[in-house]
């Protein structure tokens, strides 16, 4: 097994003073880049979100910035996206987090993940616990759910709750 990142979703929604923190980036090339907002906000399209049938996030989007693709996962287009979180503010499930969608694009590069990491510049300045490295695979048992080959994500999967897996 290799080591990947563990994000637990739930972490970054316990926010004592109404803001978000994704943890610090030291991404290069590109400064003040809070790379993680793109795998959260990956996961939180993948896993997270309730995939309504009439997805009211993409008929509220006044760029037409958000579409659905063939497996029913909200997509953001990043150069149309204004960030008036209008989707957030219509989502009748709460599943969309202030502050996750901006008008710049977030980059997460995994700091050269290996075997021999032990820890993250996100993982340090995320809240507590919200970023993790582990040595284990999916386990759906444990609602961890797969996002990429070093990314797995710890949230409820509505989508097996209504499902009643």
């Amino acid at each position: 097994m290799s080591k990947k990142i563990l994000i637990d979703l739930q972490k970054f929604r316990d926010t004592k003073d109404g803001t978000y923190n994704y943890g610090e980036c030291v991404y290069d090339f590109h400064p003040g880049n809070y790379g993680m907002k793109l795998l959260v906000e990956q996961a939180m399209m993948m896993i997270a979100c309730r995939k309504c049938e009439d997805a009211p996030c993409i008929a509220v989007c006044p760029e037409e910035a958000m579409e659905k693709d063939e497996n029913g996962v909200v997509h953001r287009a990043s150069n149309l996206c204004v960030a008036c979180q209008s989707c957030v503010a219509v989502c009748p499930f709460g599943t969309i987090m202030n502050e996750i969608f901006t008008a710049k694009k977030s980059i997460c590069d995994y700091c050269d993940l290996n075997e021999n990491t032990t820890s993250l510049r996100c993982m340090e300045t995320a809240p507590a616990g919200a970023i993790t490295l582990v040595d284990f695979e999916e386990d759906e048992s444990q609602h961890i759910y797969k996002l990429n080959d070093k990314v797995l994500v710890k949230e409820m999967n509505w989508e097996k709750i209504m499902n009643n897996e």
